[in-house]
């Protein structure tokens, strides 16, 4: 999620463990805490891929937080006042660092909650990571409380609230999840690779991408539909997979987002260059997360390069007016985006 919603979460939980002790005290510490995995953007490591990757890497994982949590607590217990023990230390420290990576595993992203594992990055796929209906509440205990001082019942409040919609949320997808499962077992599609996810700010509005062999499929599913969706096909750029992975960065990104990427040959200024692009990330249409792997040395072959993050196309007001239409009426047309479409390049 973004920073101001993480601060917001640590600033309420702290203030509910800690305010009556320590009062505004809490809810600031806390919001700091609830920032504090996120310092990991100021490290470079080396090109655009990897500081892509590697982000809520070791600084969201629940072991080096845990055990950060205790250091945290201890010192703490030994210099602060006596009267808060040592229990209600480490539970105020732990509460305000480990919600970050759980609440970032919510979203499409992924977080790597297993670090120092291997293991693909956790992603449940059922918030987007700009939620105000989320945020709001939090919000607005969390100002409410630095104004007029510690106040339990506002501070419960806010995160029963938020809490209950991230629950709404696993019911939304668990909901399109079954809507859509007939229409991809009609298709032959019922044990392709996919993704439910939401779209931006809302989850109202679902998102489906299907991954089938060198295509991939996407539609809109609203949860007011009263008909199945749409289900269109575009080119994956499957044919560029195998020069994608001979990249260390490629076989990085695989790792990362797994099936969900679309390659394609692009050229600019007389170079040609593959192109990995994250479906996972954005909404049909507008991917703002594509890499340069590779480029072309005029005889047909990939030359691997240090990775480059490529600009995608912006989605203007207009496109997010007609997706808040197409999530509040069903009826309303949401097309695909046309800059998915072109196939001329997407196999060379």
């Amino acid at each position: 999620m973004d920073s101001l919603t993480q601060a917001c979460l640590g600033g309420a939980l702290g203030g509910s463990l800690l305010g009556r002790r320590l009062g505004r005290k809490a809810v600031l510490i806390g919001a700091a805490l609830g920032t504090l995995p996120d310092l990991d953007v100021v490290i470079d490591y080396g090109d655009a891929v990897a500081d892509y990757t590697y982000h809520r890497g070791f600084s969201h994982s629940l072991a080096v937080l845990g055990t950060l949590a205790t250091l945290l607590a201890l010192i703490t217990a030994r210099f602060a006042p006596r009267d808060i023990p040592l229990s209600r230390w480490w539970l105020f420290y732990a509460a305000c660092l480990l919600t970050h990576p759980l609440l970032d595993a919510f979203t499409a992203y992924g977080t790597q909650l297993w670090w120092p594992l291997t293991t693909p990055p956790v992603s449940w796929s059922t918030i987007f990571i700009i939620d105000p209906l989320y945020t709001l509440p939090l919000l607005s205990v969390v100002i409410f409380t630095l104004i007029r001082g510690y106040s339990p019942r506002a501070l419960h409040w806010g995160l029963a609230l938020s809490s209950a919609y991230l629950a709404f949320s696993l019911g939304a997808k668990t909901l399109i999840d079954a809507r859509i499962e007939p229409l991809l077992a009609e298709r032959g599609l019922a044990d392709a690779p996919r993704l439910v996810q939401p779209t931006p700010f809302n989850t109202l509005l679902w998102r489906v991408t299907v991954i089938d062999g060198d295509d991939y499929h996407e539609m809109l599913v609203g949860l007011f539909d009263d008909h199945f969706p749409q289900l269109e096909r575009f080119p994956r750029g499957a044919r560029l997979e195998t020069a994608a992975l001979d990249t260390t960065s490629g076989q990085r990104l695989e790792w990362f987002a797994g099936p969900f990427l679309r390659y394609r040959a692009h050229e600019t200024d007389g170079v040609r260059w593959l192109v990995a692009t994250d479906l996972r990330l954005g909404f049909p249409g507008f991917y703002p997360f594509n890499f340069r792997l590779a480029r072309s040395d005029g005889s047909g072959n990939w030359r691997a390069m240090p990775a480059q993050l490529v600009a995608g196309r912006e989605p203007d007001g207009e496109a997010l007016k007609r997706l808040l239409e197409r999530a509040l009426f069903s009826e309303s047309a949401m097309p695909l985006g046309n800059e998915q479409r072109p196939a001329e390049s997407a196999g060379r």
